[in-house]
């Protein structure tokens, strides 16, 4: 247990910070989640239109720290090349 008040604030500030987190990388899952199963059924033009979404979403997550920049690069590099293929 913390006994300095600045170690009960951390703890405080962690468990704030920790829902943030958890709800946006939950929204990266999410989005990426809906826009592969765009692209496994074939719908190239609403795919199109949700990978921007995606992308909002995961530059929103680098930005704030959550994930990494060059995680969030791959992801959008990935995703970009996924929606490419699709006929």
């Amino acid at each position: 247990m913390p006994i300095t008040s600045s170690a009960k604030k951390a703890i405080r500030s962690s468990a704030r910070k920790r829902v943030y987190n958890f709800r946006r990388k939950e929204a990266v899952k999410d989005a990426i989640k809906e826009l592969r199963k765009l692209a496994s059924s074939g719908k190239k033009k609403e795919a199109e239109a949700f990978l921007s979404q995606t992308f909002q979403v995961l530059d929103k997550a680098a930005k704030e720290h959550t994930i990494k920049k060059g995680n969030a690069s791959r992801k959008k590099a990935r995703l970009s090349a996924l929606v490419s293929k699709i006929k």
